[in-house]
């Protein structure tokens, strides 16, 4: 019983731990987007699978599911593809839906204005998700150690009001 607890309570801190640097993946691969945007004048569904293929791996599932519903054709635009993606990657992450709005927002921005104007969105995006980061790692700061030393606690006070 105390272990099972001490895992939730581990669980629970992990979670605490990964939405920052989450986060910051999301911030670098909306930088690398931004560069493709402006500098490369690629066009989106490109633009997403390059981003996919550089960034770190927790953020790459987003920007590769997106790319390839962009990719296949059917007639989609830029808007359903990032919600369809951002469906496939919300669940597998430790992100808050303050950041999934975040991510919302923008993809309703993306494929429908000039470069100019999408750089604006992205630069948006990007501030923020800095100030999701800082909040969340003052989150983490405060919480990890709480739910570690809980969830072992919580156990053994459960061991022991049943004996």
């Amino acid at each position: 019983m105390v272990m099972a607890s001490g895992f939730c309570g581990l669980s629970v801190a992990g979670n605490y731990q990964r939405r920052p640097r989450e986060l910051r993946s999301l911030r670098a691969a909306l930088q690398m987007l931004e560069t493709e945007v402006s500098y490369g004048a690629t066009f989106l569904p490109e633009a997403l699978k390059q981003v996919s293929g550089r960034c770190d791996q927790s953020a790459a599932v987003l920007f590769r599911e997106a790319a390839a519903e962009l990719s296949t054709m059917s007639g989609v635009t830029a808007a359903e593809a990032w919600d369809k993606a951002l469906r496939k990657y919300y669940p597998g992450t430790a992100l808050k839906p303050g950041d999934l709005a975040v991510l919302h927002n923008l993809g309703a921005s993306l494929g429908i204005s000039d470069r100019e104007d999408q750089i604006k969105h992205l630069h948006l995006a990007m501030e923020q998700i800095e100030s999701e980061t800082v909040g969340a790692e003052d989150e983490s700061v405060r919480n990890v150690k709480l739910w570690r030393y809980l969830g072992f606690i919580g156990g053994l006070l459960v061991v022991l009001l049943f004996y």
